[in-house]
């Protein structure tokens, strides 16, 4: 489901729309993981915000705001999103994200973690949607 294309089209008359998504997430990368039965995959999506840029703090949020709404455009089609890291910039999205009326359906929350690697990422997502599916 990760390609450019949109939910439930894979070849079904009746488009789907997926579930549940955590994204663990800096202000460099974000890192999409679809919770599913199958073995999680992760989808990376890159800000274009430099190092230099993060170090000077110049316009942070005008650089920001197209990676933002890139994951905006992915987030609306799960009912339920994690979003989880070590910066603010899961608080900065989901501010964004809380101001659209199209997102008021979406159950977004947001857990501060530390860096991790792929696996505990995965595990994480696995964790958190399997205590809050129950």
């Amino acid at each position: 489901m990760f390609q450019d294309q949109e939910p439930g089209s894979e070849g079904t008359d009746q488009p789907a729309k997926a579930k549940n998504l955590g994204v663990w997430m800096d202000h460099a990368n974000a890192h999409l993981m679809e919770f599913t039965t199958v073995p999680i995959t992760t989808k990376i999506i890159s800000s274009r915000y430099t190092r230099e840029e993060k170090e000077q703090n110049v316009e942070k949020g005008e650089n920001l705001n197209g990676y933002y709404k890139r994951l905006g455009e992915i987030i609306r089609n799960y009912e339920d999103v994690i979003l989880f890291g070590p910066t603010s910039a899961k608080s900065e999205l989901l501010n964004i994200l809380r101001a659209d009326h199209y997102f008021e359906k979406i159950k977004i929350e947001v857990e501060q973690t530390d860096k991790m690697t792929q696996n505990q990422q995965h595990a994480f997502v696995r964790d958190y949607f399997s205590k809050h599916l129950l």
